[in-house]
C-alpha cells in the first residue's frame, strides 16, 4: 500500500497495528530520503496481505 506522506503512512501503520497486524513503513526510493512530504510504502508480513485487505474493508 502507498501513502502520500509520512503522516498518512503513520496513520495507516497505527490502524493496522491497532488490529494486531505488524507493519513497516519505508520511503519510496532511498532510505536516506526520510522526509515528511515524500511518498511511503506500507509493508505487512508476507501471507498476511488478506488481513490488511479485511482491515481496509472494515474502515
Amino acid at each position: 500500500m502507498d501513502a502520500p506522506n509520512l503522516t498518512a503512512a503513520e496513520m495507516w501503520k497505527d490502524a493496522f497495528e491497532g488490529e494486531g497486524l505488524a507493519t513497516k513503513i519505508m520511503p519510496e526510493g532511498e532510505i536516506t530520503n526520510w522526509a515528511e512530504q515524500i511518498s511511503y510504502k506500507i509493508y505487512v508480513p508476507k501471507g498476511r496481505e488478506h488481513v490488511a485487505d479485511e482491515i481496509l474493508r472494515k474502515l
